[in-house]
């Protein structure tokens, strides 16, 4: 999986701003933020890069700035576990019941569930607050015997905690291939044995169904092109779990699921992003 690595300058430069850097990037498809003395390292899948809807996301910022500038390179190619280890990754305790960390971490707190992620050039290690908030959700849900998918899956550990809590037939499809690799190994590291992992995007779910349960942290514009896929894999009284937008997308992402026959069931929220569940009947 290739990326680029992309340097904002912004001036000012505060956390404030930052942070709302980082949040318009996110919604434009950057998955990583390093900040800098002057703006931030953002990193975003070359096929995913758009340089004009960039450009005007950062013509609507939302905040009055003096400027922002930015320059492209490709990211070299690095031992991203090492970057992890040193710089980044650190062991997290989700709800008090689920500890996620690496190979390379020691003395990690005890917890009901404990899930090994060797993240590479992974976002899904728990620290982001949608990967947290579907955690919490699949701590709460009764899963034993039930079918899962895991969709968007990237490192796996959402599929990997449902399995660890019973979960019977198990699926986790990405469309990039390095996630479906790096996805593969976290499975072994993990030693569960039912999670089949595929490469696709929602046109290959036809067929693969029906589950009882599809989990979706992926962002609201692909959620929204894809509730249709899920809700047609997917078993009467089954649930629907998604994440990876905005507090304020709840209403769009709420219209989209009713009027696919879903049940809107509860929402939670955590540093301005949420989660929304929904029943199919």
């Amino acid at each position: 999986m290739k990326y680029f690595e992309v340097h904002f300058t912004v001036r000012p430069s505060n956390e404030v701003v930052r942070d709302v850097l980082s949040a318009v990037l996110a919604e434009a498809g950057f998955e990583s933020f390093v900040e800098t003395a002057d703006g931030l390292d953002a990193y975003v899948q070359q096929r995913l890069f758009d340089a004009a809807a960039l450009d005007a996301a950062l013509a609507d910022f939302p905040m009055k700035v003096e400027d922002i500038s930015y320059d492209v390179e490709e990211a070299e190619d690095k031992d991203w576990n090492r970057e992890w280890e040193n710089n980044f990754f650190t062991p997290i305790v989700i709800d008090g019941r689920c500890a996620i960390h690496s190979t390379f971490h020691h003395d990690v707190p005890a917890a009901a569930y404990d899930i090994i992620i060797n993240p590479q050039m992974a976002f899904g290690t728990g620290h982001h607050a949608t990967t947290a908030m579907m955690v919490e959700e699949i701590l709460d849900l009764h899963l034993s015997g039930r079918s899962v998918l895991d969709m968007g899956c990237g490192t796996s550990v959402l599929a990997i905690l449902a399995s660890k809590r019973g979960a019977g037939r198990l699926l986790a499809v990405d469309i990039d291939s390095w996630c479906v690799d790096n996805s593969r190994d976290n499975i072994k590291l993990n030693n569960v044995g039912n999670i089949e992992v595929a490469e696709g995007d929602a046109a290959s779910l036809a067929g693969k169904g029906p589950f009882d349960v599809v989990l979706a942290n992926i962002n609201r514009n692909i959620l929204l092109e894809d509730i249709p896929s899920y809700v047609a894999e997917m078993a009467p009284g089954a649930m629907l779990c998604m994440s990876g937008f905005y507090v304020e997308d709840v209403p769009s992402i709420r219209r989209a699921a009713e009027e696919q026959g879903l049940f809107y069931v509860h929402c939670r929220e955590k540093d301005g992003w949420a989660m929304a569940a929904f029943r199919k009947l």
